[in-house]
């Protein structure tokens, strides 16, 4: 695997084909647990963990695995990977493991897991699977914890609400006011404030590809310009 090659990797998964903005797998986690910016970027840090390791476990055997049962020995595996995930914040992080609750377990069954390991890690070596499954992940993750920190602001007005649940006691007097004595706005904090918030972040993703379309159109016809001058 080369420079250029990691270099696609990253950027298909962070933004070309971001799992959140882009392919819009795994909306029930992304909508569901989006109210906090802890919350969303606990729960996707999870993701990436598992489907890092689904990608780096995955490729070595794909050439002994039938056919006929790749799909579930493929989703045997997320779920191996996911309960130790789920034993590993049932341990040291108890506090948000009971906030992020059925989220943690139904891992296994989000389409994003699966279907990178159908498309990518099937069919690739171990570094690349591996590094497309952190890409994919981490991708989900900015989009989740850019949507946490949206809703949390309008929603309670504060940022890093909850840090203290997965970082220790300590970390409550690290809590931001944004907006200070705010009453909270109900909306950014039910399923309807998450659907407008996705809606808002597709949007701007949506703007800055045109406009970086219409910028390389621009260099590319004052190149040929200048090279008939």
């Amino acid at each position: 695997m080369n420079l250029q090659e990691t270099k696609d990797i990253l950027y298909n998964g962070l933004w070309k084909q971001n799992t959140g903005v882009v392919q819009l797998l795994g909306m029930c986690p992304l909508l569901a647990m989006s109210n906090s910016v802890v919350n969303s970027f606990s729960l996707g840090l999870a993701t990436t963990l598992v489907m890092t390791l689904s990608g780096a476990t995955i490729s070595p055997i794909r050439n002994y695995v039938p056919n006929e049962v790749r799909i579930p020995v493929y989703i045997l595996v997320i779920a191996l990977l996911v309960t130790v995930v789920e034993y590993l914040m049932h341990a040291y992080m108890y506090s948000l493991f009971l906030v992020l609750g059925i989220f943690i377990p139904l891992i296994v069954t989000n389409c994003i897991v699966l279907a990178r390991i159908e498309a990518f890690a099937g069919k690739n070596p171990v570094l690349p699977a591996a590094l497309d499954g952190f890409a994919m992940g981490m991708g989900l993750t900015a989009v989740l914890t850019l949507l946490g920190g949206i809703r949390e602001i309008f929603g309670h007005g504060t940022l890093l609400s909850g840090l203290d649940l997965a970082v220790g006691e300590m970390a409550k007097g690290w809590v931001i006011n944004v907006i200070p004595d705010y009453h909270g706005f109900l909306l950014a904090i039910l399923p309807p404030g998450a659907f407008i918030g996705l809606g808002m972040l597709i949007a701007g993703k949506n703007y800055l590809n045109l406009r970086g379309e219409q910028k390389a159109k621009m260099i590319k016809i004052h190149s040929a310009n200048v090279r008939t001058a």
